[in-house]
């Protein structure tokens, strides 16, 4: 089912308007914080993918007033721009080192260079798009599984430490996002409709959209409870003090306190006042009661802001 009487297919059209709708909100985040590098990367992510969507549902179109040959050179044009990309985000982005090499020289030289000597020089003087899909194609499909592997091998050493803790979550949403990846230069040899090359492509767009959104929520708390903590280290130490008094804490809850608000671990506190990791948890667990909080975070929120409270009762 194709849609406004062009080459786009409804399956297609419907990733363009949700693409459309995420870069837009993420555009309006993005001039709110214009210092978070990794959002602006994805917004990146996103334009690129929205042109091979675009470019890849309308061309060719004889009907389109642009010479056919134009309109292959731009919609595989947008294909090798998209791949070319990806090993950049995942470099940058999720701070895979190994594919630093890959994403400065092995993407220009196995990529981009195979994309101009074929599809738009041979291209243009032969006219023999088949010819050129057979050729130039080759060394990009051939790259493609290689740094498939390197990418596969990096997030396998990056994600060490959480699979020994039994955390495997974002390792396989890095996998997923990272697969669809070597389709696009297998749809260079196989000729697949246009709903299956999207979905496959669009496949990892999703997984990347998920892990971003999960890495902003794990970046805005660790800045908001960071942002509590400097508060309080800049804060009047009377005022927590007095805090201390009004919740009526005792002398070894108000030392677990502390320690706990500058994120020690259970362990660490048990071990630096030579006490069990127990008792740690059951003062930690009075402290909780006394203020009437649930966490941590809650905590050092309460423990910031109960001026109002800690000033009557002190006056009083």
């Amino acid at each position: 089912m194709l849609v406004f009487h062009t080459q786009i297919h409804l399956v297609t059209f419907i990733f363009i308007v949700l693409e459309t709708v995420m870069l837009a909100f993420q555009f309006f985040y993005y001039l709110f914080r214009p210092e978070d590098k990794n959002r602006l990367y994805y917004l990146i992510l996103l334009i690129l993918l929205l042109v091979y969507n675009i470019t890849g549902g309308l061309f060719p179109d004889p009907n389109i007033p642009l010479a056919v040959p134009y309109q292959e050179m731009i919609a595989y044009g947008s294909g090798f721009l998209m791949a070319s990309y990806f090993p950049f985000y995942f470099y940058k982005a999720f701070e895979l080192k190994s594919l630093r090499w890959h994403a400065f020289y092995g993407v220009p030289l196995f990529l981009v260079l195979p994309y101009i000597i074929f599809f738009v020089i041979d291209y243009a003087v032969a006219g023999n798009l088949d010819k050129d899909l057979k050729y130039g194609m080759l060394a990009p499909f051939l790259y493609a599984l290689v740094l498939l592997w390197v990418m596969f091998r990096a997030i396998h050493q990056q994600h060490e430490v959480k699979r020994n803790n039994r955390e495997f979550m974002e390792e396989i949403a890095m996998y997923v996002a990272v697969s669809p990846w070597a389709s696009l230069a297998l749809f260079g040899f196989v000729e697949e409709s246009q709903v299956v090359e999207v979905l496959v492509t669009n496949t990892g767009i999703v997984a990347i959209t998920l892990l971003f959104i999960w890495k902003s929520i794990q970046k805005t708390r660790s800045e908001y409870r960071n942002s509590l903590q400097s508060q309080l280290d800049q804060g009047d130490s009377e005022i927590q003090q007095r805090n201390f008094v009004h919740f009526k804490l005792t002398r070894m809850e108000i030392e677990i306190t502390q320690r706990l608000l500058k994120g020690h671990r259970n362990k660490d506190i048990a071990d630096d006042l030579h006490i069990s990791e127990e008792t740690v948890k059951k003062h930690i667990y009075n402290v909780y009661k006394k203020t009437n909080v649930r966490n941590r975070t809650s905590l050092l929120h309460k423990l910031r802001n109960s001026h109002f409270n800690v000033a009557l009762a002190f006056f009083i």
